[in-house]
């Protein structure tokens, strides 16, 4: 089984050198519209680095009547929380390089899961970049539908998975909408 720390570093390197080729946008598709719907939680996040983008999709849920949350991590032993965010509220600095909302914002509960990674295959399994909090939070809340935002260059023919990681329903890339 290959080496998931050898992966990730391989992936990171061409993620950054797609993105420095400054790849078309991701735009928004017509399958995740038409899931958008009022007083539902969608739960973004603040790209770091040469992570894919998710804003379309934030706008998109906006639009549609939706409550945007954001991720805001302490330390790793704690799992990450998504505490609601308003679009033109501060963020603050976090570990990792995250912006995050305050820790004084509500804790929310997603229906939808904007979920950045390293990596994505045929059968949606997903790489992250390893500290789990992804993996903690699609364990908490099974039933939010898990949307993984990624560049095209980032999908691997196969990746090794572990008994704990939970394939994403969908992914949407500057190429498109991608299903099982």
């Amino acid at each position: 089984m290959k080496s998931k720390q050898a992966l990730r570093a391989r992936l990171r390197a061409a993620r950054d050198a797609f993105v420095a080729g400054k790849p078309l946008p991701i735009a928004v598709p017509d399958a995740f519209r038409a899931r958008l719907d009022r007083g539902l939680t969608v739960t973004s996040y603040v790209p770091i680095g040469s992570e894919a983008d998710p804003s379309p999709l934030a706008r998109a849920a906006v639009e549609a009547g939706c409550v945007l949350a954001l991720p805001h991590v302490t330390v790793l032993s704690e799992p990450m929380r998504f505490l609601a965010w308003e679009t033109e509220a501060a963020l603050e600095a976090g570990p990792f390089g995250l912006s995050q909302p305050s820790a004084l914002a509500a804790e929310l509960r997603p229906d939808i899961i904007l979920t950045p990674m390293l990596a994505f295959d045929a059968k949606l399994d997903r790489l992250g970049q390893g500290a789990g909090y992804y993996d903690g939070a699609f364990a908490r809340f099974p039933d939010a539908w898990r949307v993984g935002v990624a560049w095209s260059v980032q999908q691997v023919e196969d990746l090794p998975v572990d008994p704990w990681d939970m394939a994403l329903h969908a992914v949407v890339t500057e190429q498109g909408w991608i299903t099982r």
